[in-house]
């Protein structure tokens, strides 16, 4: 029997497998320096973590997100930012993938995930924001909010 992405049980399962990977972005969020808001990042391909990421500044920069009026600095990279450069500088390919964020993507996530080839996005929170959802929707990428506390 020849798998594929609509074969069982996974796709009964896939519910559960986006709550789970979607639990893991949260708790890959408390890795983040961040004040504020920590947020995580997970990117699944055919079952397994291609890459992950969370909120923080730039490699070799001190790890401290806010300035000293407790505003996000402006280089602060967000979590989907960082796990989409992440597989950008690896073997794999994000085409096709799932990303699991805890908030919704703002409009400069979006189109990095809209470049990249992410055909789904899971996520927790909503952004204050809504633009990036709505490009999302525009370029037909799903959308699956999924809401944790429940």
């Amino acid at each position: 029997m020849q798998k594929n992405s609509n074969s069982y049980p996974y796709k009964e399962k896939q519910p559960q497998f986006d709550r789970r990977y979607l639990e893991m972005a949260r708790i890959w969020a408390q890795n983040s320096y961040c004040i504020r808001k920590q947020v995580g990042a997970l990117i699944v391909k055919e079952k397994m973590i291609i890459s992950d990421g969370y909120n923080g500044t730039p490699a070799g920069f001190e790890n401290i997100c806010e300035d000293e009026k407790s505003l996000t600095k402006p280089y602060v990279l967000h979590a989907e930012a960082n796990a989409i450069t992440k597989v950008a500088k690896s073997n794999n390919s994000s085409e096709g993938a799932t990303l699991y964020v805890t908030n919704s993507p703002c409009i400069e996530c979006a189109k990095l995930i809209i470049q990249s080839g992410i055909k789904r996005v899971v996520f927790s929170e909503k952004y204050r924001k809504q633009e990036g959802l709505k490009l999302l929707k525009r370029a037909n990428i799903e959308l699956v909010h999924i809401d944790l506390e429940k």
